[in-house]
């Protein structure tokens, strides 16, 4: 059991939350309940809510409010197969969180990395990668910037959060910030206008 008191933060599967309460002490038992349970009982109970403390190396979905807001043709659509959000791999960048889209599309960015292969001898937009013992494609070529508001929740399985394995967060990283490097020379790889997005998630932010 863990205590919760006033404003504190408290760990659930190894993970930092915030709960806002109001002057009350909760126990929890951080093997049972999950984030949206708490989120439930806080809201029911006092009022407040559980703040999620974004991390790189995890997998969050993000509002249909963000692509209103940002009004960008070039970014993916928010629902896959039209019955559910994508979930994005995140980088956290000082005030600036990178979006890096993950699908289930596996067939479909297969054939576009063959493709690119078979012309440059080689691709560094898209990876196909293992994770939670599915394989996926990593859509480095659609990452965006948002902020902290627009994120939904963090992506579960069985209640737990989803944390992408070490080596494979190094190897995102390492690609994205060589498109980020491209794009300084001359070189853009990226769909979406990433800077303009950066500027407006920066003054939303101020």
């Amino acid at each position: 059991m863990i205590l919760v008191e006033n404003v504190k933060n408290f760990i659930i599967y190894g993970e930092v939350f915030v709960l806002h309460v109001k002057k009350i002490n909760l126990y929890i038992d951080e093997h049972k309940y999950n984030l949206v349970y708490l989120n439930y009982i806080s809201y029911l109970l006092f009022g407040g809510v559980c703040k999620m403390k974004v991390k790189t190396g995890y997998l969050y979905h993000i509002k249909d409010e963000y692509f209103d807001v940002v009004n960008d043709d070039n970014l993916m659509q928010n629902h896959e197969r039209g019955k559910k959000r994508p979930t994005y791999f995140t980088i956290k960048d000082k005030n600036i969180l990178w979006f890096i889209p993950i699908s289930s599309k596996v067939e479909k960015y297969q054939k576009i990395i063959d493709k690119k292969i078979k012309k440059y001898g080689f691709c560094n937009t898209i990876m196909i990668r293992k994770i939670a013992s599915s394989n996926a494609a990593i859509l480095l070529q659609n990452a965006f910037p948002t902020i902290e508001k627009y994120i939904d929740h963090v992506h579960t399985v069985d209640g737990v959060p989803l944390k992408v394995p070490t080596d494979l967060q190094a190897e995102i990283k390492s690609m994205f910030k060589n498109m980020l490097g491209l794009k300084k020379r001359g070189t853009n790889l990226f769909f979406a206008d990433i800077d303009s997005l950066v500027e407006k998630m920066l003054k939303e932010n101020k």
